[in-house]
């Protein structure tokens, strides 16, 4: 009879609070977006890009119109899920529940990260409008981030000792310029171009629209390794705390 009593309570579903439960919810539709979102990205510059240079001029608004539209329409939706609900599960269950600990407002460390990393993104948006070569952007860019990083390290209010919350505000901080990059750039200067070829009357500065969004998806594709290495080290890899 104990071990029948023991075998059944071992098939007995866990129970879960509401916020745990929402939490679980979270976390795994930001994985799924997530790996929509970079599978997407790796897509667009390992094989879309070289398999362009390819086509024919006659196909490209095939392309265009049933390939890379739908493609892009899903990419910038999953990104931009991906950041929202990542975002909303590091503020509530890491960054809200150290400010609880400490008897503070979380609103402080959740305002300086999205003031760090929206300000570090408008500093490389400038830079890629002037389509510079990718050695210069690439050396920009690394500037900025080691230094946006280092700000958020060093002088958020709330977890400083927390590795979930400096290192995913880290990695999430790139993610922000990635997500913004697509929305920002990639995805308004693509429409431009595919909008325009489809029409039949590209845009006169298509060259430019294409070269800026090449820059900023180049930008995406390199920060993402980063990226991954912080939002994993998170919980495997207490590379800036306990």
């Amino acid at each position: 009879m104990h071990d029948l009593i023991a075998v059944t309570t071992s098939l007995v579903m866990p129970t879960h609070t509401g916020t745990e439960a929402l939490t679980f919810l979270l976390r795994w539709v930001h994985f799924l977006a997530g790996i929509t979102w970079i599978g997407l990205l790796y897509f667009f510059n390992l094989v879309n890009v070289p398999f362009m240079k390819q086509v024919d001029a006659g196909m490209k608004p095939k392309v265009f119109q049933y390939m890379t539209l739908p493609t892009l329409q899903l990419f910038r939706w999953s990104a931009l899920i991906t950041v929202f609900v990542g975002f909303w599960y590091w503020a509530q269950v890491f960054v809200a529940g150290d400010a609880q600990r400490m008897g503070v407002s979380p609103l402080s460390t959740i305002g300086f990260f999205l003031l760090v990393w929206i300000v570090s993104w408008g500093i490389l948006f400038f830079v890629i409008s002037k389509a510079p070569s990718g050695y210069v952007l690439g050396l920009i860019t690394t500037v900025v981030v080691i230094a946006a990083g280092y700000l958020f390290l060093n002088y958020t209010p709330v977890g400083r000792d927390d590795n979930h919350v400096l290192s995913i505000g880290v990695g999430g901080g790139m993610g922000i310029i990635m997500l913004f990059n697509v929305w920002g750039i990639i995805w308004p200067n693509q429409k431009k171009i595919i909008l325009g070829t489809l029409a039949g009357n590209p845009p006169a500065n298509a060259a430019v629209l294409a070269r800026q969004a090449f820059l900023a998806s180049r930008t995406n594709f390199f920060l993402s390794v980063p990226l991954l290495f912080f939002m994993a080290s998170s919980s495997h890899y207490g590379i800036f705390g306990s």
